[in-house]
């Protein structure tokens, strides 16, 4: 049984060399002009038109998967972004103890809920896309290998068929020629011969071309319906394959489209939702701010009221002191406290620390004062030294009165 096997493999393989053999020879007759070569103009332009579907559609499902790989790579960096976000939110940023815990409570609800449903959105588009866009141009690219694998087949027996036809047409030249020579007086063989065997020898040469010329006939015919046959299915298939490309482009995008609409949609939601979110926060730390403002103005209030019943039950005294006390320098107005840093930028100017006390002082020229400026000097520079000379301007706004 092995032998018989590998006989029949040798067999398969010695058939398949001559055929190559023989196409290659063929191929090589039809380039130097020596045979005619079957040509088919309306088929070659569906060939070309089915390359160029293949190509095109290959590039587009390796673009596709280009983008799937783009939006992963996206929706990635924005879950980091998001988980981000989450972490660095605390509420006790703006004092817990001031806000409203219910709200507080609320807001955290709404960012869990907001990153959630933006990873969501993510996945759903991703998958999308995958399950409408790339999965249908996957079973549309299905079919081309074995469409271009029966173009090849149909080439290689259509060379097939040109050799058959040759070989048949070089046999009915020589047929003819055979019989014109058995017509006349023969040959050396004939004429040696005895006149009974001349006549054998004629049938036998009549029949050994006719063998010859039915093997071949019949190849032909064997060649030409393997050949139609290939090329009958290949001309209905290709051109209704060439009008599929426009629906499974259009199919393809508008899914796509579609797809990119509903996301962005519901995206943009979200980016509102997160951005309304932040807006609360920043009315939050407003009014923490405000209510911190509020308390100070009202112990400002109390103490100015403190001030303003001592006042009343002490003698009145000038605004400005001519320095008579001690403790004061002279012109001496009121005590200032720098809350922001101050760089001098000139001479005259004073330089200030956040915190530093200054001795608000009388412009010796009231008209040398400009608006939103003071003159003075640091408290601690008059007690260390009780001296002005190191006066200056500084900016009004900078500071607050205590």
């Amino acid at each position: 049984m092995a032998e018989t096997g590998k006989g029949v493999t040798a067999g398969k393989l010695a058939i398949n060399v001559q055929k190559r053999l023989t196409r290659a020879q063929e191929k090589v007759l039809q380039k130097l002009g020596k045979a005619d070569e079957t040509r088919d103009t309306a088929f070659e332009e569906m060939v070309f038109n089915f390359n160029k579907q293949m190509a095109d559609g290959t590039k587009l499902q390796k673009d596709l998967k280009v983008y799937l790989t783009a939006v992963k790579t996206m929706h990635d960096a924005s879950r980091r972004l998001q988980d981000c976000l989450a972490d660095m939110y605390e509420p006790d940023w703006f004092g817990k103890e001031e806000m409203d815990a219910l709200a507080e409570e609320m807001i955290e609800k709404e960012m869990d809920n907001n990153l959630e449903d933006t990873d969501t959105l993510w996945l759903d588009y991703h998958q999308n896309i995958t399950d409408k866009s790339l999965t249908s141009m996957d079973t549309y690219l299905t079919q081309f290998p074995d469409i271009k694998a029966r173009i090849a087949k149909r080439d290689r027996k259509m060379v097939d068929f040109d050799s058959a036809r040759h070989h048949f047409a070089s046999l009915q030249k020589g047929k003819k020629k055979d019989e014109a020579k058995i017509a006349k007086p023969a040959a050396l063989l004939e004429m040696a011969a005895p006149s009974w065997a001349q006549g054998l020898i004629s049938a036998h040469q009549v029949a050994q071309t006719n063998l010859s010329y039915n093997q071949a006939e019949e190849d032909l015919g064997r060649a030409q319906k393997i050949f139609e046959e290939l090329n009958v299915e290949l001309q209905d298939e290709l051109p209704a394959l060439w009008d599929n490309r426009v629906g499974v482009y259009v199919n393809t995008f508008q899914s796509l489209a579609g797809h990119q609409e509903k996301f962005h949609g519901e995206m943009s939601k979200l980016s509102q939702n997160l951005n309304d979110i932040m807006t609360k926060l920043e009315e939050q730390r407003q009014l923490k701010k405000g209510g911190t403002a509020a308390a100070k103005t009202g112990d400002s209030a109390k103490s100015e009221e403190a001030n303003h019943s001592e006042s009343a039950s002490s003698p009145p005294k000038s605004a400005v002191t001519n320095g008579s006390d001690g403790e004061l320098p002279p012109g001496f107005l009121y005590k200032v406290k720098a809350i922001h840093d101050y760089a001098a930028t000139d001479n005259d100017e004073l330089e200030l620390k956040m915190g530093d006390v200054v001795l608000a002082l009388a412009f010796d020229n009231p008209d040398e004062q400009d608006d939103g400026w003071l003159m003075g000097v640091k408290e601690s520079h008059w007690v260390q030294n009780k001296d002005i000379s190191a006066k200056g301007v500084f900016p009004e706004n900078f500071t607050q009165k205590v």
